[in-house]
């Protein structure tokens, strides 16, 4: 036997009240003891509260709210009430809250008498309590829409419309600015003049409120416009001005199925409400405009065109905080240059406000006029930090802002990348067989921090089937982490993610961050937004198909003007080196790449290029790693003192190394070793 059958054959009814929804399901049972025609069904939960005595249902509210902060059940004693508010029998009431939908059954109590209310401390009471439901409810309605959801799903002490509407001023025409519980015909007129005889227009004119208690006060006052209304098959109506700081924004219409007397206290409740309904839609008219404003502002400063470079692929997103106007100071872009070649540009002005977004316009503007003159990389970021600093110049001191840029020039021939850093995270690139390193690039300050300030480029490869991702550093350190945690947590989705869907691989980047986007959550998950995102995937077209066994292989040159780098070479040879079977081996290769770039630096005035790379398959793989420069005196094995600093490297090449060796070049030499991992 069913649950339900037994809770049927000892009296009991099962209902559960989704507030998500609006609705109560009620079985049979329950139907009756609610006095609710139509036997097991679904209501509108205003339908459901009317049954219930006002003064009993506000005591219900308080347990149902316990319950949920204590995870237990909710149980109160309730007089139903019919339509004339009689009180027909009490009810004992058990619910338990799961999130907004509540489960549970109701039953009988005989011999249970109520004290013999006094029929206007009740009304003030239940008024009282209306009041504080419906403020509640209406303060976090943040659209239109949702303002006349809720508006529809208040129960009133008594009475409650069941067709509601709400009219704006557009010049000298009324229009609909929406409605519920009832569909508006094609023939409705969705704007009319100010001088129509319709009772909205009028009290757009007057200011004060229309009530209309019968369809024939309706019909004498406003001959016009009856044939328009009587279709709604509506008995009362009552128009009332949406008045916000002395000024009606609006009229709301509250029309009842059952007559409506409108007496004093009834037209205290309707005032009431109406004024609780204009703040909130003039809060929700606030928050819309801001939302249109920064769609608006995101979508002048995103690429008018869809990325697009030859033989490549590019997938973009720009995803804002979640606070203020949802735009700020994050942005990216692609520059057709005049030598044929393409620029990427990512940069984040420091704020998430107004002025943010401002100053990323300006920059944005900038940065485009300074490639567009044919300029180096170089040469366009030293340009564009001291228009940011004559920028600063003009503004007051507790205003001034920086920004972090990197500017990207590709050479699609030769899939060669020269990159610039202005205090910017770093690129980060897929290789073949989803090993992600982040590569060391050289960088100056932030844009508008010296104005002299020089910015050295850093020449990259990217080899077929690898992916470079540029980024702001809202997609690294969102929730607590730093560079470092922020840089692994983004390395697992590079390497887990699909690279030949960049579309793909770019919305699970994101979602790695804070989840999917608010509009797109089914379930609890929050939506936590603590700074704007910009990324740029580039993803270099494989030239046939791809083999079996992806090759490893970085490229990256280290500057006589920055020896700091070799720990970027020392960096890059770990991640291509993440999974080889042998310890040893690699710290080894780590070694050897350390001593080999050093001596180049110490003993030449020249840069030292590194091209380091794993072939094979796991387990017999090779690396082979080659430091270039172009200096032409050619290194040879010597025998230094026990107390030289120097000239060991050969020595160690020589003595850990399964091969090594010295080629001269057309234009200076190449030192190489290969390790076995056999």
């Amino acid at each position: 036997m069913r649950t339900e059958d037994v809770l049927a054959a000892v009296g009991y009814g099962v209902w559960q009240w989704d507030e998500s929804t609006g609705t109560v399901a009620v079985d049979g049972r329950a139907a009756r003891l609610l006095g609710l025609s139509g036997g097991a069904a679904t209501h509108r939960s205003s339908e459901v509260r009317a049954r219930l005595h006002p003064a009993d249902y506000v005591t219900l509210v308080s347990a149902i709210s316990l319950a949920g902060a204590e995870g237990t059940v909710a149980e109160s004693l309730v007089r139903v009430v019919g339509p004339d508010g009689t009180v027909h029998r009490t009810v004992r009431i058990r619910l338990r809250p799961r999130g907004r939908t509540l489960s549970g059954t109701m039953h009988e109590v005989r011999g249970r008498q109520h004290a013999a209310p006094d029929p206007a401390r009740d009304w003030r009471r239940s008024r009282e309590a209306f009041l504080l439901d419906a403020g509640r409810a209406l303060a976090e309605a943040d659209s239109t829409a949702e303002v006349l959801r809720v508006a529809a799903g208040l129960s009133m002490p008594g009475f409650s419309p069941d067709g509601l509407a709400v009219f704006g001023r557009e010049g000298d025409h009324l229009t609909v600015v929406g409605h519920y519980g009832q569909k508006m015909p094609d023939t409705f007129p969705r704007e009319m003049p100010l001088t129509t005889g319709y009772p909205a227009t009028e009290v757009i004119r007057t200011g004060q409120a229309v009530y209309l208690p019968t369809p024939r006060s309706y019909e004498e006052h406003y001959p016009t416009t009856w044939p328009l209304v009587r279709i709604f098959g509506r008995s009362s109506w009552g128009f009332l001005p949406l008045t916000v700081a002395g000024a009606t924004i609006g009229v709301w219409m509250a029309a009842f199925r059952e007559p409506v007397e409108f007496t004093p206290e009834e037209r205290s409740v309707l005032t009431t409400v109406a004024r609780m309904m204009a703040q909130a839609l003039a809060r929700a008219g606030l928050h819309e405009s801001e939302r249109a404003l920064s769609e608006g502002l995101q979508q002048t400063m995103m690429p008018a065109d869809e990325p697009a470079i030859d033989g490549m692929s590019v997938a973009a997103r720009y995803v804002p905080t979640g606070g203020g106007l949802q735009v700020g100071g994050d942005w990216y872009d692609l520059i057709d240059l005049p030598s044929g070649r393409t620029a990427i540009v990512i940069g984040d002005v420091q704020g998430h406000d107004v002025r943010a977004a401002g100053l990323m316009g300006q920059l944005k503007i900038a940065l485009r006029a300074y490639a567009a003159e044919g300029h180096r990389p170089d040469a366009v970021l030293s340009r564009t930090s001291r228009f940011l600093d004559g920028l600063a110049e003009q503004t007051e001191a507790a205003d001034v802002r920086f920004a972090t840029c990197l500017y990207l020039e590709i050479d699609q021939a030769g899939a060669t990348l020269d990159v610039v850093r202005a205090g910017h995270p770093e690129p980060c690139v897929r290789l073949g067989d989803g090993t992600t390193i982040v590569r060391r690039t050289d960088g100056g300050p932030p844009l508008g921090i010296d104005p002299e300030a020089d910015y050295p480029t850093t020449r990259l490869t990217l080899e077929p089937g690898e992916v470079l991702l540029l980024c702001t550093d809202g997609l690294i350190e969102t929730g607590g982490h730093d560079l470092e945690t922020g840089w692994d947590r983004l390395r697992g989705v590079l390497e887990a993610g699909p690279a030949d869907d960049l579309e793909a691989l770019a919305d699970a980047l994101v979602q790695a961050v804070h989840g999917p986007p608010s509009h797109h959550t089914t379930g609890p998950l929050p939506d936590r937004r603590e700074d704007d995102i910009a990324l740029v995937l580039l993803r270099r077209e494989p030239d046939g198909p791809c083999c079996a066994v992806p090759v490893r292989r970085t490229v990256l040159t280290v500057p006589q003007a920055d020896p700091a780098l070799i720990r970027g070479a020392r960096d890059d040879v770990r991640a291509l080196l993440h999974d080889w079977d042998s310890q040893d081996q690699l710290e080894t290769a780590v070694l050897l790449v350390s001593e080999v770039v050093t001596n180049v630096l110490v003993h030449t005035d020249e840069d030292a290029t590194l091209i380091a790379q794993v072939s094979g398959l796991p387990g017999t793989r090779r690396l082979r790693v080659e430091v270039g420069d172009r200096s032409d005196d050619m290194p040879h094995l010597r025998s230094p003192g026990e107390l030289a600093s120097s000239g060991r490297g050969l020595l160690l090449m020589a003595e850990l190394a399964d091969r090594w060796g010295v080629d001269p070049r057309g234009e200076g030499k190449s030192i190489w070793f290969e390790l076995h991992e056999d």
